[in-house]
């Protein structure tokens, strides 16, 4: 849904699709049940997945879902706030690292880009002039979602670039993540290095699991081994 022409290549799926929770034969043992939804269609002579049927009651973000609207505030009551969190409806969590001290201007920049209304990730890109300053914030809302939808909320970063040309990606994808690094934590660089949204961790573990992730840690429970830990990979 996401998608510039919401359809994805097969392969590029099969790339990521550990980081997904799907089956390794998801190609003949998922997708034809439900043919409603989703066809395989042959396209510059490689197969892609094609959504049939466009859902809008799905085309709400994680962002959006996790707002609480209980606290959202009038924008001229609010002050700075130097952790960069504002209760905007168009507002980011920020999670920057404990040694992190931004000046006065910085926030205040900030705080501009947080009020900064953007188009929906599920909006059609093709409709958004892509040098927009709105634009650019709608990239992070892309990358934002596209790691909300894996499993542990990760993705190493030449999977995420590989998916550049489907969701219009920045071109200068690891200086993007970079830049909001309030927002994503990149444990190594170069292109190996693996992308991780910090709101989904506290500290070194996932606030909240999914059913394979939790059947998971029962499994290896119950064999007698400790749960995987983060601790020797991440630093949140």
């Amino acid at each position: 849904m996401m998608s510039l022409d919401c359809r994805i290549p097969l392969e590029k799926i099969a790339l990521i699709q550990s980081d997904l929770g799907l089956p390794e034969n998801f190609r003949d043992c998922l997708i034809p049940k439900y043919p409603e939804i989703f066809s395989v269609k042959i396209v510059n002579g490689s197969e892609h997945l094609n959504l049939e049927r466009w859902d809008s009651t799905l085309a709400v973000t994680a962002r959006e879902e996790s707002l609480d609207v209980t606290i959202l505030e009038p924008e001229s009551k609010k002050p700075l706030q130097r952790d960069g969190n504002f209760p905007g409806p168009h507002a980011f969590k920020m999670k920057y690292a404990p040694g992190f001290r931004p000046n006065v201007s910085y926030l205040e920049e900030v705080h501009k880009w947080q009020k900064m209304a953007f188009p929906s990730p599920y909006l059609s890109a093709r409709r958004i002039d892509p040098v927009t300053p709105q634009a650019r914030k709608r990239a992070v809302a892309v990358l934002h979602e596209l790691l909300s939808l894996t499993m542990e909320k990760r993705l190493s970063s030449h999977k995420l670039d590989s998916f550049h040309n489907e969701y219009q990606l920045p071109c200068k994808l690891l200086l993007c993540l970079v830049k909001n690094h309030g927002i994503f934590y990149i444990t190594n660089k170069g292109a190996r290095s693996t992308v991780i949204l910090k709101d989904a961790y506290d500290g070194c573990h996932l606030v909240v699991k999914c059913p394979l992730l939790q059947f998971q840690d029962k499994f290896v429970s119950l064999i007698g081994r400790p749960c995987p830990n983060l601790n020797n990979q991440i630093a949140v």
